[in-house]
């Protein structure tokens, strides 16, 4: 006995799905791409818009920002030495970027148990008690500054504050309507100190701190050693927050250690200025 299918299903078979799938699958894939073309879209225009932002206009910037900052900064014999050792690696950077050779870096000290190093427009570097507490070595602060310094040689202190914010900031390079600086400077406050770096910002910025860490000391001991303490169970997740990654960080480092044949020698003790004091 013969069964006769129903018309509407003839000349469908079990690998082929009826039209009005075919459609949604298509529609799908459509919005799917569309997506992915938003998300590249929107890197390009945050690239493109900090390319426009000159560093005069990030300087007036950083002016703006600082008044709410410098409430929890104190001037003391760490901020002095911070700066005596970060004047060190201003001194190399010209020879990795010569757009840097202007550049007047400055360490900001904030005695608050926050475990975080932030890079802030303006050339200012935030360095918190809580991280401080907890670096052994010299070499081992220098590379976290050197860190910080490679974030200002790509700029990713600016990507940090938006799209929004740094359309306003461009609109001031072009016009001069400093009301949407100061703008800028209330709402880029708060997405810097919030704000976390992508795996990309970090290794970039890794790199940069390694190879001023190998022309400052011929070495590059101490490289590693802060991501590996603070990624022991039980510590605070303040830095991990913003600088996230650090088994791959590490890995990478070491990778380019053997690879550019760096060297590791002895670490120089902190400054005592710098050191914590004993339990």
């Amino acid at each position: 006995m013969s069964i006769e299918l129903p018309p509407e299903t003839t000349g469908y078979s079990d690998r082929s799905p009826p039209p009005q799938n075919r459609q949604i699958l298509l529609l799908l894939s459509f919005a799917l791409g569309l997506i992915a073309a938003l998300i590249t879209s929107v890197g390009a225009i945050t690239d493109l818009l900090v390319a426009w932002v000159p560093v005069s206009v990030e300087q007036q910037l950083g002016a703006l920002m600082l008044p709410a900052l410098e409430q929890t900064v104190e001037p003391s014999a760490q901020q002095d030495q911070l700066n005596l050792l970060l004047d060190r690696l201003e001194a190399r950077l010209p020879q990795l970027d010569p757009a840097q050779s202007d550049r007047d870096y400055q360490v900001l000290y904030v005695p608050d148990n926050t475990v975080n190093a932030l890079a802030l427009p303006g050339d200012k570097i935030i360095i918190y008690q809580g991280l401080l507490a907890k670096i052994k070595s010299e070499n081992e602060l220098m590379m976290v500054l050197g860190h910080e310094l490679g974030h200002f040689a790509h700029r990713d202190h600016l990507r940090q504050l938006g799209r929004g914010i740094l359309t306003q900031i461009v609109l001031t390079s072009l016009f001069g309507d400093t009301s949407g600086l100061e703008r800028a400077a209330v709402s880029g406050t708060a997405a810097l100190t919030d704000a976390g770096y992508s795996q990309s910002q970090e290794y970039q910025a890794d790199q940069f701190g390694l190879t001023l860490l190998q022309r400052t000391y011929g070495q590059v001991a101490g490289a590693t050693d802060f991501l590996a303490r603070i990624s022991q169970p039980g510590e605070s997740l303040d830095f991990l927050a913003t600088h996230p990654g650090s088994a791959r960080r590490i890995k990478r480092l070491n990778q380019q250690i053997s690879t550019q044949g760096y060297q590791l020698g002895d670490k120089l003790p902190l400054p005592e200025a710098l050191r914590s004091p004993e339990p």
